[in-house]
């Protein structure tokens, strides 16, 4: 985003304002200021024909462009080629949706190989549908045949470009694809558990992956600081007597983000699956925030897993963050009933608090209930891997 000042039309629901400035603010890069949101306009409905959000609104954010010479307006909801054409000509500024404005961020944050041609196959379905609407909205009729040849427009030229990119891309994660698979195959003749961390996006997963494994992955409190998965092996006691230890595999993955439409979650389908087949999922929830957004992350995160079919005995719910927290007992006993969930793990990867308990219930889970399960105890080389894993939750003001 190359703006320094923005306008954000958000829902009124805290929840919704929070996410969304958030997303504007990690979409800044390090060649670009940082976004200033100037104005936040709430509306409850975003999904009115001509602007998406009402003719009223509109023009009240035209009038206030005039006196703050902001010369960006970010909506936080999809918009249709139309609506953004026609707020942008009422406004004379740019407009960006919300899907654009999170592949922004996922175009910031990726580095590796694969997490790139994942969020570049997702921009290019994000445009397909946009190439013949906005040549109408652009051109009329006044499109002449483009350089394919005599009866051929220009949007036919581009429409078939876009295809033929998409072709290459999905070839290009075909081989990653391929590639991954056989690190999976190593893995499994190690005959190590893997265990994966999941959760809403700034629940906390890289800093307890940094803790458990040892590693200094970047944390940072903006969103999507983690793009691509990572696995590092560590390990941990299944034995309290004999104070033996057994190596595990552990998975880092970018966190949940609510409101994604599907095509960019079949852009990273395969990396997510693999990611919950793990042999134990834990699901982080960040205690220190509101109960009301708690709320909220928990229902789109188990959405999600109902929807890929995830085996729920496999998951663990891990209470996070929990360091900053006054009245701790009673906080999370409050949580865990408004969440319904029995027996909850509390941690802190800061101070340490709960990590014992939590390598415990590890490796009750991993070892206990296998116990021919032979375990390759020798040092095992680290498998780093690339790719990203996008997770739709669901919209919460379906």
């Amino acid at each position: 985003m190359n703006s320094s000042k923005v306008i954000l039309v958000t829902y009124p629901d805290n929840f919704s304002l929070q996410e969304a400035r958030s997303l504007v603010e990690s979409s800044s890069s390090s060649t670009s200021p940082q976004p200033q949101i100037v104005k936040v306009f709430t509306q409850k409905y975003l999904n009115h024909s001509r602007y998406g959000l009402g003719s009223g609104k509109a023009e009240e954010i035209k009038e206030f462009m005039k006196q703050s010479k902001a010369d960006q307006v970010v909506v936080d909801e999809h918009l249709t080629p139309k609506q953004i054409h026609n707020l942008e000509k009422l406004t004379e500024a740019k407009v960006i949706d919300r899907e654009r404005l999170i592949l922004n961020v996922f175009h910031e944050r990726a580095t590796t190989i694969e997490a790139k041609l994942q969020i570049e196959l997702a921009e290019v379905k994000y445009e397909m549908p946009r190439v013949r609407e906005n040549a109408k909205l652009t051109s009329g009729s006044t499109e002449r045949p483009g350089k394919g040849g005599m009866g051929e427009y220009t949007v036919d030229v581009k429409f078939r470009d876009l295809k033929r990119r998409m072709s290459f891309i999905k070839k290009k994660l075909a081989d990653a694809h391929t590639k991954r698979e056989l690190y999976r195959q190593q893995r499994l003749k190690t005959k190590m558990p893997i265990v994966s961390l999941i959760g809403y996006t700034s629940s906390g997963k890289t800093t307890l992956f940094n803790l458990l494994a040892s590693e200094n992955k970047e944390v940072s409190s903006s969103l999507f600081t983690t793009l691509s998965t990572t696995t590092r092996s560590f390990r941990i006691n299944n034995n309290e007597k004999e104070k033996r230890e057994s190596p595990l595999l552990l998975i880092d993955t970018v966190g949940f983000i609510s409101r994604l439409p599907h095509y960019m979650i079949d852009a990273f389908k395969s990396t997510l699956e693999e990611s919950l087949a793990a042999d134990l999922i834990l699901l982080l929830i960040d205690t220190s925030e509101k109960f009301e957004d708690i709320r909220i992350k928990y229902e789109s995160c188990w959405n999600v897993l109902d929807e890929l079919k995830v085996d729920k005995s496999k998951v663990f719910v891990i209470f996070t963050k929990c360091d900053g927290v006054i009245d701790l007992s009673e906080h999370i006993d409050k949580i865990a009933n408004d969440l319904r969930v029995s027996n909850p793990i509390t941690i802190s990867s800061k101070s340490g608090y709960g990590i014992h308990k939590l390598k415990t219930t590890i490796a009750h889970n991993l070892f206990s209930q296998s116990l021919s399960r032979e375990i390759n105890s020798t040092k095992v080389n680290t498998v780093p891997e690339e790719g990203a894993y996008i997770i739709a939750a669901a919209d919460i003001h379906s």
